[in-house]
């Protein structure tokens, strides 16, 4: 199964609730940390939440 490869880019200050949970959900804690997740509709939802905080690539 695909993976997705997950990087924090902005700051979570000043964002809204869902958004700082949806981060905290994904594992990301700051500014350049990364983590690697199943690619499941549940993850894409959250990455969807905070697209502009984040960028991301598809790994195999």
């Amino acid at each position: 199964m695909a993976q997705l490869k997950v990087t924090q880019i902005k700051s979570k200050i000043g964002g809204k609730q869902n958004q700082r949970e949806s981060l905290r959900s994904l594992g990301l804690k700051r500014i350049g940390h990364t983590v690697i997740k199943e690619d499941r509709p549940e993850i894409r939802g959250m990455v969807n939440t905070v697209r502009h905080l984040v960028t991301v690539e598809e790994v195999d």
